[in-house]
């Protein structure tokens, strides 16, 4: 039997998951690493223990589950986004810690160029906002503040790439220096209208094209391995949102996806059209058989992290799965909403000086209110950044798939439909974001059509709304008066 082995390289920790030809997970193996924070808003992680411990998972699933590498017909590869390494070619060495996406020290470097003509050039361009987020300002710093860097990048000696092209030089011991489409989309210098390393922004940003990987197709077989003891083909290359958007076959124009994970990531499939928007991301979905697939992409920048603080912070919640008794059991109380704006408000408020908030407390309001209120909050959010896909792409969704830890909350669910007047489907399988990953890697050498992913996919539930629309508008209506408060507009 043959397998497809999908490689799901997360923030916090590296995955090994093995699908058989029905796509039925076969085996898993996960392993978390270590995170740095040198100072405050700055996280970085070490590219050598990711690469350990991606391999380290690999090699147990291999022996656990006693898979010979003869078996596996591909690998896939999914990923964290944005995060940025830089390492000499000569060596293989890294020469800084990878600077994670969510770090934040080349902030006050992006307010400066929000202030000027740079701020269209890159939206129109790169469809993203000019964020300390993407990778772009994360390789000038670097650059800017490793000793002889600078000089190193000048001379053909140093390579750039986001966690999937790290992997790809591992896994072929340096021969091949490559990402895909989707993954270049997020550096913020990769040109999205031409599909080339934008000259501009390289200029701008002062990084030596000769450092950049080679785009390819997200689905292509574009490398073989050299560490095992048989050559494996590399067929499948995205970034995790995009992987997840790919795993729940939104692959008609206004399919979307919502991941609740530590945040919520909404993506819209636009098709061949690079939608613009004021308060949303453009996105380069994937390449598949030569043509590009655009999306419309929203961020929540708290919601899974939400539920946490319940448990970690207030002390209100033994676990997330108290949340959904709590919240089913509890009475509402009229204009009492949670905003768990820790990080600032993402999409489509984009206000990263705002605090969180409480807002309508009375004497009758209790812990189980508070809990209530913020699973509320998710759906809230989710609504706003879907309000703004539909208004930007001109479609009216009807059916949301969601995947994430929080989706397998009922109430959280039912009452997200309920706000939307949409569907909600959740699959039987919340692992999308491997997924999507081996749908790409089997396309690509004849391991199944798309005909063959469209019959395998099986939905767990659809919530379907409730038809009394007036109630949840003016529960909206509210959430929508709380945040005016809130940021004092």
């Amino acid at each position: 039997m043959k397998y497809i082995l999908s490689i799901d390289q997360g923030t916090s920790s590296s995955r090994a998951i093995l699908f058989d030809q029905n796509f039925n997970i076969v085996a898993t193996c996960q392993q978390e690493f270590p995170q740095y924070y040198p100072k405050a808003g700055w996280v970085e992680q070490n590219p050598e223990e990711i690469w350990e411990s991606q391999i380290q998972v690999i090699n147990r699933l291999f022996e656990k589950h006693k898979i010979s590498t003869t078996e596996i017909a591909s690998i896939g590869i999914t990923n964290q986004r944005e995060t940025a390494i830089i390492w000499d070619k000569n060596t293989g060495k890294p020469i800084y810690n990878a600077i994670v996406w969510q770090d934040k020290r080349t902030s006050e470097f992006c307010s400066s160029l929000q202030k000027t003509e740079w701020n269209e050039y890159i939206k129109s361009n790169t469809g993203l906002m000019i964020d300390s987020y993407f990778s772009a300002t994360k390789i000038n710093w670097i650059l800017e503040n490793v000793v002889g860097a600078r000089q190193k990048a000048e001379n053909g000696d140093l390579l750039f790439g986001t966690i999937d092209t790290w992997l790809v030089w591992k896994l072929t011991n340096g021969k091949s220096h490559l990402t895909d489409f989707s993954n270049a989309s997020r550096t913020m210098i990769f040109n999205i209208k031409t599909l080339q390393w934008d000259k501009k922004l390289l200029e701008l940003f002062k990084i030596p094209e000769k450092m950049l990987p080679k785009v390819v197709s997200s689905s292509q077989k574009v490398a073989e391995t050299e560490i095992f003891d048989t050559k494996i083909l590399i067929s499948g290359i995205i970034g995790d949102q995009q992987a997840a958007l790919f795993g729940q076959t939104c692959f008609d124009v206004g399919t979307a996806k919502n991941t609740y994970g530590t945040g919520c990531f909404m993506l819209m499939n636009t098709g061949e059209n690079m939608i613009d928007s004021q308060n949303l991301l453009t996105t380069i979905a994937w390449e598949l058989n030569g043509k590009i697939t655009y999306a419309l992409e929203g961020s929540v920048f708290i919601a899974g992290a939400a539920i946490q603080w319940l448990r970690d912070g207030l002390k209100l919640i033994e676990s997330a799965q108290e949340t959904e008794k709590i919240a089913q059991n509890t009475e509402h109380i009229e204009d009492l909403y949670v905003i768990p704006a820790f990080s600032g408000l993402g999409a489509p408020y984009w206000n990263m000086y705002v605090k969180g908030a409480i807002l309508g407390l009375t004497q009758g309001v209790t812990n189980n209110h508070i809990v209530k209120a913020t699973i509320e909050s998710l759906a809230y959010q989710t609504k706003d950044v879907l309000s703004a896909m539909e208004k930007n792409a001109e479609i009216k969704l009807e059916k949301l798939y969601v995947d994430g830890g929080a989706s397998a909350n009922n109430f959280l669910m039912q009452f997200q439909a309920d706000i939307l007047h949409t569907e909600v489907v959740r699959p039987q399988s919340v692992e999308t974001t491997a997924l999507g990953a081996a749908y790409l890697a089997a396309l690509a050498v004849n391991f199944c059509t798309k005909k063959d992913i469209l019959e395998h996919k099986m939905n767990d539930k659809t919530f379907i709304p409730c038809r009394n629309n007036e109630k949840f508008d003016n529960l909206y209506k509210g959430w929508q008066n709380a945040i005016k408060i809130l940021i004092g507009c």
